[in-house]
């Protein structure tokens, strides 16, 4: 039951995540109704970045005047926050960039960046500021935006922040088939010996197979992502399923050392991942920590926005779940501390410090590398949770 219960609490969290290559119609209802909703958000770097947009009805952009204003994010949130009450048409007009979009495709040039930044993109026109409005067809249009190869031609579909993801993951799959290679083998033979660390082995063996599922299907998305700026959507939504199905499993396995489980005396029973205490009240921690991590997580994806394949850690759920992390960890902490204590086989105590460590490691690296992060640009920040994602788990 309590299975079927964390299944259908991560499955909610399921969502698909977004390209840079956009397809879609430009409403004039929507740009008046939300005239500050970017259309687009992309982290542009080098000298040869370029948005290309193409269009069907070339006839109604141009009765409509449709134009595309591109603002810097930290320009765009100066002018947002600053003191003067600027009219629709003047904050508009404050664009670094404006494309008019009166042509089947056109390319608009980005250059000149000395760092990496995010762009928002903007789509205007002359009844997006204007009191009068009558219905009018919407443009059907098609946004690739690109960045410049290491040779400087624009056909790099990802973000400054997004850079190197489709290496970091082959990488990463390929250490997985290495280690499956040398250790898979033994890790069978212990678990079909049913030692006493037999259901914790068993766990954290799914658990780690679940990070290379993760893995392998963050490769596939991204592999296609290079080629088209849309990838696979369904391939990265498995692979945040798979990271929260992983998280789940290791915090009952938290939550059972830290109300004391001892591995020797537990009843096994077959079917069933794990065990603890019995008594109403550690089951009912159990389940209210574990149904509060899948509620913050499942929070988390409704205030991001643009439904990466990863945790972006922004907002007040994702603060709530690095605190819920931090305070598990040092739960663990104490909890293993008391057993290993008492603890009087030798190989058991060992057993205990050890995972112990790598669990508070797996707890606590996520937290510390997103507070290091503040540090950094907007883009280096976005590859340290990613990478803190990953190793954590």
């Amino acid at each position: 039951m309590r299975w079927r219960l964390l299944w259908l609490l991560c499955a909610a969290g399921w969502w698909g995540a977004g390209g840079k290559t956009l397809r879609g119609g430009f409403a004039s209802a929507s740009a008046r109704l939300e005239p500050w909703r970017p259309v687009a958000r992309f982290q542009f770097h080098g000298d040869h970045a370029v948005l290309c947009v193409r269009i069907k009805n070339v006839a109604v952009a141009v009765t409509k005047a449709a134009r595309l204003h591109l603002f810097q994010a930290q320009e765009w949130q100066k002018l947002q926050n600053s003191i003067q009450d600027h009219s629709c048409t003047e904050k508009f007009s404050k664009a670094q960039l404006t494309m008019t979009v009166n042509h089947t495709e056109q390319n608009l040039t980005v250059s000149q960046i000395p760092y990496p930044e995010t762009w928002y993109v903007f789509y205007v026109d002359k009844f997006t500021c204007e009191e009068n409005y009558s219905e009018s067809e919407d443009i059907q249009f098609e946004m690739v935006l690109l960045n410049p190869d290491a040779e400087g031609n624009p056909l790099d579909h990802f973000s400054a922040g997004e850079s190197g993801l489709h290496e970091f993951f082959f990488l990463l799959v390929l250490a997985y088939f290495v280690t499956a290679c040398i250790y898979a083998q033994s890790l069978w033979q212990t678990i079909k010996k049913r030692g006493p660390m037999h259901t914790v082995l068993k766990v954290l063996t799914i658990a780690l197979l679940l990070q290379a599922g993760s893995a392998f299907a963050n490769y596939l998305h991204f592999s296609s992502y290079s080629k088209d700026g849309i990838g696979a959507p369904f391939m990265g939504s498995l692979a945040e399923l798979c990271d929260i199905v992983s998280q789940i499993q290791m915090l009952y396995l938290l939550l059972s050392l830290c109300m004391g489980w001892t591995i020797g005396r537990m009843k096994k029973s077959h079917g069933r991942p794990l065990q603890w205490d019995s008594t109403p009240t550690s089951t009912g921690i159990a389940v209210v920590v574990v149904v509060t991590q899948s509620f913050l997580l499942i929070w988390e994806q409704f205030e991001d926005t643009n439904h990466h394949s990863y945790h972006s850690h922004h907002g007040l759920a994702s603060g709530l779940l690095i605190g819920l992390r931090v305070c598990l960890a040092l739960s663990l902490a104490a909890g293993l501390y008391q057993i290993i204590t008492v603890e009087r086989s030798t190989l058991k105590r060992e057993f205990y410090i050890t995972f112990a460590k790598a669990c508070i490691l797996w707890f606590l690296c996520h937290p510390c590398l997103a507070t290091i992060a503040v540090i950094f640009r907007e883009y280096q920040r976005e590859k340290m949770k990613r990478l803190a994602l990953k190793r954590s788990g």
